[in-house]
């Protein structure tokens, strides 16, 4: 079974995935959504019905001293969204602090045209977030 990490955002989605053992994660896709939740959760059921997922896991945006931000009652009634639609899956949440910081450090590294990077930053934090949860909880 794997595991989806996802970075939530006001306009895009990013999406990673781990492998099916649970050893490693990778990058899967940005969701252009606009605001619109029911073109995430479409998307996302396809791709649930594309691997074995039994876990999904959603970036909590605290605030760098640990407080709530004005977007985690956001983040929260997505959560609330995922759950009733995929009441099946595990659901979990893990603190995202400083991935978004972490995707563009790699993508400096890595020379990513500036051009580029908007479509693949969440897609990369996205994808610390499942690294996060996967070398704390497996």
């Amino acid at each position: 079974m794997r595991i989806l990490g996802i970075d939530y955002g006001d306009a895009r989605v990013g999406i990673a995935i781990s492998d099916s053992l649970g050893i490693t994660s990778q990058g899967l896709e940005t969701i252009h959504h606009g605001g619109n939740d029911k073109k995430v959760l479409k998307r996302l059921e396809e791709i649930l019905n594309e691997y074995e997922i039994d876990t999904i896991v959603v970036g909590m945006p605290f605030n760098m001293d640990g407080t709530s931000s004005d977007r985690i009652e956001v983040t929260n009634k997505f959560i609330h969204k995922l759950k009733c639609k995929f009441n099946n899956l595990k659901i979990d949440t893990m603190d995202e602090r400083l991935t978004t910081v972490s995707a563009h450090r790699t993508m400096n590294i890595l020379n990513i045209n500036r051009k580029n990077r908007r479509d693949i930053v969440d897609t990369i934090s996205a994808e610390y977030i499942l690294e996060s949860y996967m070398k704390k909880y497996l």
